[in-house]
């Protein structure tokens, strides 16, 4: 017998299996015992995080032949057939490929026949934002009134693209994105129902690569049951999604706040040896970055089975939080230019030496100061530059009398205040001019 992926042997067959969408499942549950039933839906999310599977479910309860239930009681004909792909009352439409009006006219038209085996015909239309207008335009009146043995359920990836007249005649759901600890629960139960042995690092791992898709999460676990030949461990998934180890993270932030730049980059130096990622690993410091920051501002939310949790306590009790949204800036910046650099490695080595730059000197009581770079500037408080600017005794009034007295002084020294080269001329250049008075008119 051929190997069925995980993606498709484990996709859910009812509402009690499916993960992550309690909001969704909870309307539907509730529409379904009280016989409130509409006539068109709309499933709305990002990939892999149930629309189809939602469509099927919905379609099983709407066609089991123990009645509108629901909990199919997935033995009779209707749901195994619903399950197998082959119900010939649910009629699944690729609106991607089935793009032209002409289409959806023809579809349209087998929509008045009562159905051959179910309750219901459904329609399923995946990716429907895909239609032209003049297919949306068709579908219209049929959408709106349509015979009672007709329940459309359109499945969308972006439903900004859909009409408002679409949308005003479905029961729209919004399908959220899966968090990392639902998917990486689920990921450890299929991994032991198909006994594979797994690390609970390395499922976090894959259920953060998923970045929220659970169909991508239950790729990625055959892909790491795979290469790692049927054992997932941590080292195994970070070597295969080329992720940094956090140990690299963490000396790297103790070398930056070390001020230590050789350190640093010799962290780089061997990072770029195993081929990591670069913009990977900005992304990385980043994420430690808020959770050090979060460790400073609320400890008790930093979660108990974080890897290295003691050493993220011990770099928030090390770091002041000046330091660490410093860091957390620049490297989000520095990721947003690592295109823009020579090559990625300049780029990351680059936003480094910044961090470095940038990073406030320790005084001797302890307390951080200003960089070295800005240490001289003392700019005025903001009462007094407020109280100088509206008594003219600021920057214009500033700039003003040092023009008077530079052309008082001498020729030379006004004549120099017209050359562009020099710091006289620009004060002369913010001296602004005084408009001449109109002569008055005499009648």
């Amino acid at each position: 017998m051929s190997y069925q992926v995980l993606a498709r042997k484990w996709r859910p067959r009812s509402f009690a299996a499916l993960v992550g969408q309690e909001h969704v499942v909870k309307a539907l549950t509730h529409a379904l015992e009280q016989q409130r039933l509409h006539h068109a839906y709309l499933f709305a999310g990002t990939r892999g995080v149930g629309k189809t599977t939602l469509a099927r479910i919905l379609a099983k309860a709407l066609n089991c032949e123990s009645g509108i239930t629901a909990a199919p009681c997935d033995k009779c004909a209707a749901c195994a057939e619903i399950d197998a792909g082959r119900f010939v009352d649910l009629i699944e439409v690729d609106a991607a490929t089935n793009t032209k009006v002409d289409e959806m006219r023809q579809l349209l038209e087998s929509a008045v026949y009562s159905p051959t085996r179910g309750r219901f015909k459904v329609y399923v239309i995946d990716e429907v934002h895909m239609l032209s207008t003049s297919a949306f335009n068709a579908m219209l009146k049929t959408l709106e009134e349509p015979p009672a043995h007709i329940k459309f359920i359109l499945a969308t990836t972006d439903p900004q693209k859909i009409p408002v007249t679409v949308l005003s005649r479905c029961l729209q759901f919004n399908l959220k994105q899966m968090p990392p600890a639902a998917i990486a629960g689920h990921l450890h139960h299929i991994a032991g129902e198909e006994g594979v042995r797994a690390e609970p690092g390395g499922l976090r791992l894959l259920a953060a690569a998923a970045r929220g898709s659970m169909r991508d999460a239950l790729s990625l676990l055959d892909q790491a049951v795979a290469y790692s030949a049927g054992e997932v461990t941590e080292g195994a998934v970070r070597a295969m999604l080329g992720a940094v180890d956090l140990g690299y993270l963490v000396d790297l932030a103790d070398a930056l706040l070390d001020a230590d730049a050789g350190r640093a980059i010799g962290i780089a130096d061997a990072m770029e040896a195993r081929s990591l990622s670069f913009d990977g690993a900005l992304a990385e410091l980043a994420n430690l970055l808020h959770r050090v920051a979060l460790a400073q501002a609320a400890p008790d939310a930093l979660d108990l089975q974080l890897p290295d949790r003691d050493r993220i306590l011990a770099l928030a009790a090390r770091a002041d939080p000046e330091t660490v949204q410093l860091f957390y800036q620049i490297a989000v910046h520095g990721r947003r230019d690592l295109p823009l650099a020579p090559d990625e490695y300049a780029g990351f080595t680059m936003a480094l030496m910044r961090m470095l730059a940038f990073a406030p000197a320790a005084a001797p009581d302890g307390t951080s100061v200003a960089p070295a770079a800005v240490v001289g500037r003392t700019p005025p408080s903001a009462p007094a530059a407020r109280r100088g600017y509206r008594s003219g005794t600021g920057r214009r009034s500033s700039a003003r009398s040092s023009s008077r007295a530079l052309r008082a002084s001498s020729p030379s020294a006004a004549s120099s205040c017209r050359s562009p080269k020099t710091w006289s001329s620009f004060a002369c250049r913010r001296t602004p001019r005084r408009s001449a008075k109109r002569p008055t008119r005499t009648s």
